[in-house]
């Protein structure tokens, strides 16, 4: 018996000796062991959630409302000098929806387009439409006339609502918008112009009592909650629907990256992209956080506001890092309360210059597209990474890396079967379409949104979402970004249709043939636009004219920065399947020293002059900032 007891006990030494250092083995082979683990917690209370929202529809809206209940006197929305509550938010959007029922005739499933900054407005008419159910059509400020009535188009909304300070590109379309029968509100108290109604003063003169849920009784989690405008290859751009399962998910995003409702979120970034609108506005809403919103971003105000606000979260674009640490370095660059920061598209170096002058600031990168079904966000803080893969996720959304061909744009095929990727090679992310992991497609272009879709992937019958991203995967799990393929690119948080653009260069007088895409520039985050031109028949290139045109057509992000005179008379070279060679153009980029065509630079606001040398200098050593 004595000898089974000290048995026992060396049992039991033993056993206690191998459960304290079983932690210790399992985080020497997975240092993110923890972070694995808290990730795991979190996807199963958000599936739990998104379970509950399933069974009985509850809205993102209904969130908001049972806030306003929670805590009516909290702050809300924080914009310039001054301040709302969830119970004047609330309020606000009921005398907004009870106009817009009252004037515009509004019922349940319209849908109505918003061309709208960020201004408390937005949020107020987003709730207010949300209230009657109806779905907000998102429209991008910078848009005019062609791409302007396209996107209004395109959710065959009814009504529009602008702000003040947009009117003159509304009376740009309006005859058209007229003659198409559409109802024009303008947030003014008085508007002469024939065919635009003022909806301030109707506003003012309605109750602020809550309205019937009744309004509102037949939408459910497949219904569209938004539209949001993307680019992509069709050239001008398409409304993705945002259904509300979307929404919740997109909101979600801050419960994973650690964001609670005492935090203070900035929000620059324009509500009418998901970023912002997702991630930022609903995740606020989702959390009961308070809402410092601005009307656009500004570097020298950046910090200045963090600390008059006591913003603790911030939203970014990779554009944004940089731009902060260009700014003149301060003695008090630390002395605020951001401990998080959380966004897209940061570089390497940017990311550590970041951390080392503004302080500890924990960064939350992530990935994905508006329309897609599958994201990732890097939650173990490996510098460089878009995310992590978790064996949850990939077991609710089955994604893959697939070989692709950049010369001819497409997957690369052995047999009729896809190709997979080892670690550590860059592939594109596709992701398998289901219940769990919706694609919704755009509205009205069937066609691109079949384009979208890989079938018969990785057996007979499945349906990916193909993304349009190429990625790849270490052999730690983390996920890195690597590139953009097709007619678009990214600049300045903003996605570039190529197409679109070489079509209003097409109308200059002396273009023959335009072929736009996007270049890397050292220094800077995504590629900047160029076009490489053919010119008619005996006809010179005249810079001061073709500033003038793109000025008056593209924003200013999408104007060709770059433009290369492609003197051989068969110049602008095409595919076995007469698609324009951009990947050879945009590997050869804009060094006068190596491309012997005429190159021509944009100065700021003066026009196209010829590209030197120097200039390439100053560019490449970061001594011009573009």
């Amino acid at each position: 018996k004595c000898l089974e007891w000290i048995f026992f006990k060396m049992l039991a030494y033993i056993l206690c000796t191998a459960l304290a250092v079983l932690p210790l083995l399992i985080y020497f082979r997975n240092p993110y062991f923890l972070k694995d683990l808290h990730c795991t917690f979190l996807s199963i209370y958000v599936g739990i959630r998104l379970s509950r929202i399933e069974k009985k529809f509850y809205s993102i809206l209904d969130r908001f409302l049972d806030k306003v209940a929670e805590h009516p006197h909290k702050k809300f929305i924080v914009y310039e000098e001054s301040s709302y509550t969830y119970s004047q938010a609330d309020r606000e959007s009921n005398k907004v929806a009870r106009a817009l029922l009252t004037h515009a005739h509004l019922k349940e499933g319209d849908t109505v387009a918003l061309f709208l900054g960020n201004e408390p407005w937005f949020v107020w008419i987003w709730l207010a439409l949300s209230k009657l159910g109806c779905t907000a059509s998102f429209l991008n400020v910078n848009i005019r006339s062609k791409s302007l009535l396209h996107c209004f188009s395109c959710c065959e909304a009814k009504v529009l609502i602008t702000g003040a300070d947009l009117q003159g590109a509304i009376e740009e379309v309006l005859p058209t918008l007229k003659q198409q029968g559409i109802r024009v509100f303008i947030l003014r108290e008085h508007c002469h112009v024939d065919g635009i109604e003022s909806l301030s003063d109707k506003i003012q003169m309605e109750s602020d009592e809550p309205l019937s849920r009744q309004l509102r009784a037949s939408i459910n989690i497949k219904s569209p909650a938004v539209y949001i405008y993307t680019s992509g290859t069709t050239g001008l751009p398409k409304a993705a629907v945002l259904k509300h399962e979307r929404v919740w998910m997109g909101s979600f995003l801050l419960t994973f990256v650690g964001v609670r409702s005492d935090d203070v979120i900035y929000i620059y970034l324009p509500l009418y992209h998901s970023a912002a609108f997702l991630m930022g506005l609903c995740g606020a809403i989702e959390r009961g956080s308070t809402v410092v919103l601005r009307s656009k971003f500004s570097a020298s105000n950046f910090w200045n506001d963090c600390r008059k606000y006591n913003v603790t979260v911030i939203q970014y674009i990779g554009e944004v890092m940089r731009y902060l640490c260009n700014t003149p370095k301060r003695d008090n660059d630390k002395d605020h309360k951001v401990r998080l920061a959380v966004g897209n598209g940061i570089r390497e170096d940017t990311w550590v210059e970041f951390l080392e002058r503004f302080g500890n600031i924990c960064i939350r990168e992530c990935y994905g597209a508006t329309e897609g079904n599958v994201g990732f966000f890097n939650y173990g803080g490996k510098v460089g990474a878009v995310g992590r893969e978790h064996f949850l996720y990939k077991m609710a959304c089955k994604y893959a890396l697939i070989r692709f061909d950049t010369e001819k744009e497409e997957p690369l095929l052995f047999k009729h079967i896809l190709l997979l990727l080892l670690a550590g090679e860059t592939g594109l992310l596709v992701a398998k379409i289901g219940k769990r992991t919706p694609f919704s497609g755009y509205a009205k272009h069937k066609q691109q949104t079949d384009k979208k879709k890989l079938r018969d992937v990785f057996k007979k019958g499945d349906v990916y979402f193909n993304s349009g991203d190429l990625l790849k995967i270490d052999d730690e799990g983390f996920i890195f970004f690597q590139d953009r393929i097709g007619d678009t690119f990214r600049w300045k948080g903003e996605n570039v249709a190529t197409t679109e653009v070489a079509d209003h260069l097409l109308a200059v007088d002396f273009v023959e043939e335009a072929n736009v895409y996007g270049v890397k520039v050292p220094g800077h985050e995504g590629r900047i636009g160029m076009a490489a031109l053919k010119l008619k028949e005996n006809m010179d290139f005249d810079g001061k004219a073709f500033y003038q045109h793109v000025k008056n057509y593209l924003p200013s992000y999408a104007r060709p920065r770059f433009v290369r005179i492609q003197v051989n008379k068969d110049a602008l070279v095409v595919t076995s399947t007469f698609k324009q060679m951009k990947v050879k153009l945009a590997e050869e980029g804009f060094n006068p020293a190596l491309i012997k065509d005429p190159l021509f630079y944009l100065e700021d606001n003066k026009g196209y002059i010829p590209m030197t040398q120097e200039i390439f200098n100053c560019i490449a050593e970061g001594r011009l900032r573009l």
